[in-house]
């Protein structure tokens, strides 16, 4: 499984999204997606990956499935090349 479907998974699962609705042109307000959802799929991001991921206005911008998934992602890399533990 790559690192894209693992972050859907937990997406669907925290935000209590059905998995089949995580387009990546999907509009994360169309989802219901809200700010606790948020707080949750960052929680469990940071708990598998050992990252931190900051709620600022990058994760504000983000409007798409795409979107989030971009900036996860990229904490995610900056995080591995810092040296955080990512299991």
């Amino acid at each position: 499984m790559n690192i894209e479907d693992e972050l859907l998974d937990i997406v669907a699962k925290e935000a209590l999204v059905d998995r089949e609705l995580l387009k990546p042109d999907a509009t994360l307000e169309s989802l219901s997606i809200e700010s606790a959802d948020y707080l949750m799929v960052l929680m469990a991001i940071e708990e598998k990956y050992g990252v931190y991921i900051s709620v600022d206005e990058q994760l504000a911008e983000a409007k798409t499935v795409r979107d989030l998934l971009n900036m996860i992602t990229a904490n995610i890399e900056a995080g591995k090349a810092s040296g955080a533990k990512v299991s």
